[in-house]
C-alpha cells in the first residue's frame, strides 16, 4: 500500500483534476456532433438532445469512455514520472523539492524510468483500441508531454509546452469519439494552454532564485516575479477569451455563461492571492483555485449541453 501511495505521489495523481474535466467536455461535444459526421449511423441524426445521444452512445460504446480516461491517466503518469526522473538531480539540490520520491530514496530513478516506459506503452496500446487517428497521433502526444521535461533547460517558454501537453485533453477526447478535428474542441484546447501556462508561471515563482542558480529557464527567472505575474495575467486573459469564443461558436446557453463567470472569477482570485513580495499562498492559488475553475466550469458546460442542446 505504501508503495502505491509513493507512485501516486510521484505522478501527483490528484493533479489529474486539472485536465480531466476538459477531456469530458471534449468527449460529450464529440457525442453531440456525431450526426454531423458522414457515414455515422443515421439514428444519431434522429435524436434531438445531446443527453439522449450520450445515452445511446454510451450504451454501445461505454468501453470507449474508459479508454479515453485510461489514455489521460497513462499519458499524464508517463509525463510526471519522466519529469521527476529527468529533474532528480535538480530536485535534490532544491530545499523545496528534496523531499520528492526520487531524491528522498522512496522510489529509485531506475524504477521511475521503468514506470515512464510502461505508462507510455499502455497509452499507445489504449489509443490503438480507440481509432486509427488517435493511434497514429499517439507518438506526437507523447513527444509533447515527455518533451516538456527538457524545455526548462533551454527556453523560458517551457510553461507553454506544459500547457500544450494538457491541452491535448479536450481535442484528444473529441478525436476519440469522432475521428475528426473541429473548431470547438480546439478553442477549449486553447483555453487550457493559456490557463495552465498562466498558473504554472505562478507556481514557478517559488523557484526563481534556484532556477537562476542552476541556469534553468522559466518566466520568473527570466523576467523577475513582477513581470512574470503580468505575463501570467495576460495568458489568463487569453484563456478567458478562448472560452468566450467557444461559447459564441458553440451557441451555448445561459448555464455555460455562468460557468465562464466561475472560471474567470477563479483566475482573478488566484492573482489576488499572490504578489511578488508574498508567495505564502501560491499553493492555494495553484491547487484550490484551479481545481474549482476546472471542475465547476465543466459541470456548467455539461449541464448546458444536456439541458439546452
Amino acid at each position: 500500500m505504501n508503495r502505491i501511495k509513493s507512485y501516486l505521489s510521484l505522478i501527483k495523481f490528484s493533479h489529474t483534476i486539472f485536465a480531466m474535466p476538459f477531456a469530458l467536455i471534449g468527449f460529450i461535444i464529440g457525442v453531440g456532433h456525431l450526426s454531423k459526421i458522414p457515414n455515422v449511423k443515421i439514428h444519431y441524426a434522429m435524436i434531438e438532445t445531446v443527453w439522449q445521444r450520450t445515452q445511446v452512445f454510451m450504451s454501445h460504446n461505454w468501453y470507449l469512455f474508459i479508454l479515453v480516461i485510461l489514455c489521460m491517466i497513462f499519458a499524464r503518469s508517463a509525463a510526471m514520472a519522466f519529469n521527476r526522473y529527468l529533474d532528480r538531480h535538480f530536485d535534490a539540490r532544491n530545499a523545496r523539492t528534496a523531499i520528492r520520491e526520487i531524491p528522498a530514496g522512496t522510489i529509485s530513478a531506475r524504477n521511475a524510468l521503468a514506470f515512464t516506459i510502461i505508462s507510455s506503452l499502455l497509452f499507445v496500446a489504449a489509443t490503438y483500441f480507440i481509432n486509427k487517428v488517435c493511434f497514429y497521433l499517439s507518438p506526437v502526444a507523447l513527444a509533447v508531454v515527455l518533451g516538456y521535461s527538457y524545455t526548462k533547460r533551454f527556453t523560458p517558454l517551457c510553461h507553454l509546452i506544459l500547457g500544450l501537453g494538457l491541452s491535448l485533453a479536450p481535442i484528444g477526447a473529441y478525436l476519440a469519439v469522432t475521428g475528426q478535428f473541429a473548431l470547438l474542441p480546439i478553442l477549449f484546447s486553447l483555453a487550457v494552454i493559456f490557463w495552465v501556462s498562466g498558473f504554472d508561471i505562478i507556481y514557478a515563482l517559488q523557484d526563481e532564485e534556484f532556477d537562476k542558480s542552476q541556469q534553468l529557464y522559466s518566466i520568473p527567472a527570466w523576467l523577475g516575479k513582477g513581470k512574470a505575474l503580468r505575463v501570467s495575467a495576460f495568458l489568463h486573459l487569453l484563456s478567458a477569451a478562448a472560452v468566450v469564443l467557444a461559447g459564441e461558436h458553440g451557441n451555448f446557453g445561459w448555464l455555460y455563461w455562468i460557468g465562464i463567470g466561475v472560471f474567470v472569477g477563479m483566475l482573478v482570485y488566484q492573482h489576488s492571492l499572490v504578489n511578488p513580495h508574498d508567495l505564502k499562498r501560491v499553493n492555494i492559488a495553484f491547487m484550490t483555485a484551479n481545481e474549482i475553475a476546472s471542475v465547476v466550469f465543466a459541470i456548467f458546460v455539461l449541464a448546458d449541453l444536456f439541458i439546452n442542446s
